[in-house]
């Protein structure tokens, strides 16, 4: 297995085996560990039947290069970053996100809870090429399963404040955040109703999650709530509802969030980063706010280099992945939530009113095409028809054409001022890109 757009994920025992995950665990230790001088690893995971089986074989690969590991059981990827951070560890989360329970993935983090770059990535890959018979003592496995760090982590980022009166609906998509979520919110202070927090190991993201968010969405209107918010199956990213039911993207959340910190003087360099899949909407509200934007390829991982290198403090994903640079070294749906609600709270406005002020987003319509292999420079090869369409839409549309990270897929996505012309747009480039690569 190669690692993709956020670490290694395939079939769980088909795809992704124990022992690959065993020969990962050892490779990255020899890595990660000679580059940081730590001989500590901290592992946790999310709800899927298969986790524990590739946490076990995972834990005694770095066991078997002389670390000592800390297990952290069924816990968040964010919860598991803030521990490495804190620890000086290394970090790996077991979970294959927002897939569905028959997939398995794995994450790793360097020392100090920092997502892993290309090189360092092909250094590890490299290494599980040329593993040899371990010659040193193996190190230490015990298990550590307290919150309290990782709650009062989010919690500081009120700075004191309450969520007093404010009534959240919580769908834990039967995923690791289930126990610490509910948790963390009831201790802020919020009024808070749980659904999907009852795991079975094959429930997890089945109808329910960021990737479902008509779930939350319903119980919302069921609750009569302010708020509904949604995690992923490992919590690294969040997609809310307002209290209508309206579903509130990435997007929406990364504006109102850049808007708020700008007002409470915390938008560094008043700059925001984001992906190449972010909504021409937010570009324009921006730019009207008077905040730069810095765009990456897709992957918060690119979007996390991007905010290290410009010294930013904001950035994520229209998928829900949103970075607080000053306080997350990743992405965290939890800590996400935390501050919209804070921003009601503060400012006395309901979600909808924020998100409405905040931008517009305009149609966009995504079609994906499958093809025979992966077309990486499918951009440059379909230039031509791209331009054509570039020069239809003007200033008032936009046109991204890629190839997936994952799949022999072609991602077509348009933005225009109307569904139907983002929607011809795009199939008259699908059809292009099918009669060529299909």
């Amino acid at each position: 297995m190669k690692f993709g757009t956020d670490g290694v994920r395939g079939a769980a025992h088909t795809e992704l085996t124990a022992e690959f995950a065993l020969d990962l665990g050892r490779a990255a230790a020899r890595v990660l560990a000679t580059a940081s001088n730590t001989r500590l690893a901290v592992v946790g995971g999310d709800t899927r039947e298969s986790t524990p089986v590739f946490d076990a074989a995972l834990c005694t690969g770095f066991s078997a290069e002389g670390l000592e590991v800390v297990r952290l059981g069924v816990v968040p990827t964010p919860m598991v970053a803030f521990e490495a951070q804190r620890l000086g560890a290394l970090g790996a989360v077991v979970s294959a996100s927002h897939n569905p329970y028959g997939d398995n993935g794995i994450k790793l983090f360097a020392a100090g809870g920092v997502k892993l770059q290309d090189e360092v990535e092909q250094q590890i890959e490299a290494e599980l090429e040329r593993l040899t018979t371990p010659n040193g003592p193996a190190g230490l496995i015990r298990a550590s399963v307290d919150h309290e760090p990782y709650m009062n982590h989010v919690l500081a980022i009120l700075e004191g404040r309450r969520l007093t009166g404010v009534k959240v609906v919580l769908d834990a998509a039967n995923g690791a955040a289930y126990e610490v979520a509910p948790d963390v919110l009831r201790a802020a202070g919020a009024d808070v109703v749980v659904i999907a927090a009852e795991p079975d190991g094959r429930n997890i993201n089945k109808g329910c999650g960021a990737t479902a968010p008509e779930a939350v969405a319903a119980a919302v209107l069921e609750h009569g709530a302010d708020i509904g918010v949604a995690l992923d199956g490992d919590a690294d990213r969040l997609i809310a509802v307002d209290h209508n039911g309206a579903i509130v993207d990435g997007d929406h959340i990364i504006a109102i969030a850049a808007d708020d910190l700008r007002a409470l003087g915390q938008l560094r360099n008043d700059t925001v980063v984001v992906t190449v899949m972010t909504n021409l909407g937010f570009r324009l509200a921006m730019r009207d706010a008077g905040i730069d934007v810095v765009e990456t390829a897709v992957g918060d991982r690119y979007v996390l280099e991007a905010l290290a290198a410009g010294n930013h403090s904001l950035g994520g994903e229209q998928s829900g992945h949103v970075i607080f640079a000053d306080h997350a070294t990743t992405g965290d749906g939890l800590l996400t939530a935390v501050v919209l609600l804070d921003a009601m709270a503060r400012t006395g406005r309901s979600l909808a009113d924020l998100a409405a002020e905040a931008m517009t987003s305009l149609p966009q319509v995504l079609v994906n095409v499958r093809v025979a292999e992966r077309v990486p420079d499918v951009a440059d090869r379909l230039a031509d028809e791209i331009a054509l369409a570039e020069t239809s839409l003007g200033e008032t549309g936009r046109i991204l054409v890629r190839a997936s990270g994952t799949e022999p897929l072609i991602r077509v996505m348009v933005e225009a001022p109307t569904r139907e012309q983002a929607q011809q747009v795009a199939d008259d480039l699908a059809s292009h890109a099918r009669t060529r690569f299909a």
